[in-house]
């Protein structure tokens, strides 16, 4: 399976310590197997760096052997608490990879609203939608990416 990563430089070795806290699904090194949204995702590195470069990586079929999955197949209750828990910086599972949609670009003012009581859950979720596909694959350990992500390239979008 290959996946992708949108940035300023191709990613060739992955390090999480270079993560952002506090997003959808922890800290971790996201990637999409839609290369339309990487290319999305690095075109706003563009506008800051003027450069966008969408990195590929095949997964090693083992991953899923060895590695802890967390899959949301669906925009879900389950999906919205662990999202919150990961925004509010208080996520503790022990997931490996941690797969499912992605919340939109309104997410902190719908979590604001949700928080403060002022809409409930399905409201928060129905307005986190994407209106169109997305997925997000976030590797959150890494050992598992240094074994199962290999690295194939890093294509420069004009």
């Amino acid at each position: 399976m290959i996946v992708y990563h949108g940035s300023y430089v191709a990613v060739a070795k992955p390090d999480i310590l270079y993560s952002r806290d506090n997003v959808d699904f922890g800290k971790g090194f996201y990637t999409t197997p839609i290369y339309e949204q990487a290319v999305s995702w690095s075109s706003r590195f563009k506008r800051i760096n003027g450069l966008s470069v969408v990195s590929s990586y095949n997964i090693d079929a083992a991953l899923w052997e060895h590695a802890a999955v967390l899959k949301f197949d669906s925009y879900s209750d389950d999906w919205l608490d662990f999202i919150m828990s990961c925004r509010r910086g208080g996520d503790d599972s022990r997931y490996d990879v941690v797969i499912g949609g992605v919340a939109n670009d309104k997410v902190f003012d719908t979590l604001q609203l949700f928080f403060d009581g002022l809409i409930d859950k399905s409201e928060s979720i129905r307005r986190m939608r994407y209106d169109k596909p997305n997925i997000q694959y976030c590797f959150r350990n890494q050992d598992i990416i240094d074994k199962y992500l290999i690295f194939k390239s890093g294509e420069v979008i004009q």
